[in-house]
């Protein structure tokens, strides 16, 4: 599965990568222009989607996302958590508290997609409460390896006072939750290494490449396809049959 990684791609990313994720600004430019184009080839049917943040991250940054998801069908909502300041010891808690009022909205499993350290979450939000989450897709979410191949965990540890490695909840990152799990990933990522993102087998059902810059999932035209296909198939799992590396190169 690892075959096409080379040892770099499972260390942290290179200062030239790190630096090109500046380009994001371009990619919201063309997020803005083109994704409400590619929602209205999607029909959600109602279908609830909750999306967590990334590390430092507002709910107002994913509300381009979120307004791509609404556009295509789907009932999308944030996390209501505020800012992604770190994993916490009550997080798992508010969580289903912030489930239990969107139950109220609209009943039914959700899909959870998280940006990042939002995806790890996700994660471990689906292993506590599966009966309430239909799949999980993350999004250059480090959830394998060494939780230090990446750019951020420095100042994880500064914000939020524990080491990358001890969170205050019982977290187990690479075992896959129980229910289906997709992991979208790039080799472009300057601030977490792509095999850390993809996984090993085992670690989630699927596995998708996309085009784009660490900071572009949260905006980029590319990410957006490649979450909108994950949201148009049917939820189920097939463990030896892994997406074929969706990749949306310009």
């Amino acid at each position: 599965m690892f075959q096409n990684f080379k040892r770099s791609e499972f260390e942290a990313p290179s200062l030239s990568l790190f630096l090109q994720e500046a380009r994001v600004l371009g990619d919201w430019v063309r997020g803005g222009r083109e994704n409400s184009g590619i929602a209205r080839t999607h029909d959600g049917a109602g279908h609830k989607v909750i999306i967590l943040p990334g590390f430092m991250v507002t709910e107002a940054r994913m509300e381009l996302f979120r307004q791509t998801l609404n556009r295509a069908g789907y009932r999308a909502f944030g996390w209501g958590l505020g800012r992604n300041l770190g994993v916490t010891a009550d997080m798992i808690e508010r969580l289903d508290a912030r489930l239990d009022e969107i139950d109220g909205e609209a009943d039914g499993p959700v899909t959870l997609v998280g940006w990042s350290l939002g995806g790890l979450i996700a994660r471990e939000y689906a292993k506590h409460a599966p009966h309430r989450v239909s799949r999980v897709i993350t999004m250059g979410s480090p959830f394998s390896g060494n939780p230090r191949a990446n750019n951020a965990w420095r100042l994880y540890e500064w914000v939020t006072k524990h080491p990358v490695d001890a969170p205050p909840i019982d977290a187990h990152l690479a075992q896959k939750p129980p229910v289906p799990t997709y992991a979208l990933w790039s080799r472009r990522d300057g601030i977490v290494a792509p095999a850390s993102a993809r996984g090993l087998p085992g670690e989630a059902d699927y596995c998708v490449e996309v085009d784009c810059s660490h900071l572009a999932f949260a905006c980029a035209p590319e990410a957006m396809t490649a979450v909108l296909d994950i949201l148009s198939r049917p939820v189920t799992v097939q463990p030896a049959s892994p997406l074929a590396g969706i990749s949306s190169a310009r």
